[in-house]
């Protein structure tokens, strides 16, 4: 059972003192029954006011006030958590889900709502069409149909890292030939919802001791995922960057309908925009 400390800082520098806004903080792993927190610190500067909150999804965040100007911002979390997840897991499927198609239950149908729901204009179904090429066969098994379509992704789309703000849609990803973790997960889940799949975007970390692993860097970096939900199993979590499937390395921060929605550190300043001089992101994922 590994244990993994992360330590997240985010910078911000300014041309002159500026009045900070309220910063949206998504720093804090979700406690599973495959990881367990077991500290975790929160280091603002300058002084700031933190409220702590649940979102809709669940998700634990942090909201920064500041009553100071300044030129300069920091923001370092710090956790510790043990890892529980099996290398090789083993989903129990329910029975009547183990085949592809399948219908969701009335309750979990509602509940899943939007997650279900493909997120992205496709106004001539070409993203649905490219999902469907991998259901080889009606029915088809449940599981191999979702890791084909995962490997599908890797297979066709070319890993590269890129630091701008912001993700592809997932025909634009398609259509590329390349992505990010973000654009292949982006592309995973609105390609499963097509076929009915309740998916929901996972932003974390990747533990990569090893370093062979695709969407970190050096000591480490954020990292996202899918989880889809298959009943009796629950979530079942994907990394089509990686062509993995279950949650052994994987470190969940917040989950969401989209992607935009798990910002680890979103936020605002007043004043001009070439006040803001510089940022800087560091990720730190190592054994503690």
């Amino acid at each position: 059972m590994p244990s993994v400390t992360i330590t997240h800082t985010t910078r911000y520098w300014y041309r002159t003192p500026v009045s900070v806004g309220p910063h949206r903080l998504m720093l804090r792993p979700r406690e599973t029954r495959d990881l367990r927190l077991t500290s975790f610190d929160l280091e603002i500067s300058p002084e700031a006011r933190i409220d702590w909150s649940h979102e809709v999804a669940g998700n634990a965040v942090a909201t920064a006030q500041f009553d100071t100007m300044t030129d300069a911002l920091s923001i370092r979390s710090r956790a510790q958590v043990d890892l529980r997840a099996p290398v090789w897991p083993v989903f129990p499927i329910a029975a009547a889900a183990a085949s592809y198609p399948f219908v969701y239950a009335a309750d979990d149908w509602t509940d899943l709502g939007a997650l279900a729901m493909p997120q992205y204009a496709d106004d001539t179904r070409r993203l649905r069409g490219w999902a469907k090429g991998f259901v080889r066969a009606r029915p088809t098994d449940t599981l191999s149909l979702l890791k084909d379509i995962s490997n599908g992704i890797t297979a066709r789309i070319s890993y590269q890292t890129r630091e701008t703000e912001g993700t592809q849609g997932p025909l634009e990803t398609l259509d590329r030939g390349w992505g990010s973790c973000r654009d292949f997960a982006v592309l995973f889940a609105e390609a499963v919802r097509t076929l009915g799949f309740g998916a929901r975007i996972v932003s974390g970390y990747l533990f990569n001791p090893s370093g062979d692993e695709l969407g970190s860097a050096d000591a480490g970096s954020t990292h996202a995922w899918v989880e889809v939900f298959v009943p009796g199993a629950g979530w079942i979590s994907f990394d089509p960057t990686n062509r993995s499937v279950g949650s052994t390395n994987l470190i969940p921060v917040a989950v969401a309908r989209r992607i935009e929605q798990v910002a680890p550190v979103s936020g605002s300043f007043h004043g001009r925009t070439a006040d803001e001089l510089a940022m800087e992101v560091r990720v730190d994922v190592r054994d503690s």
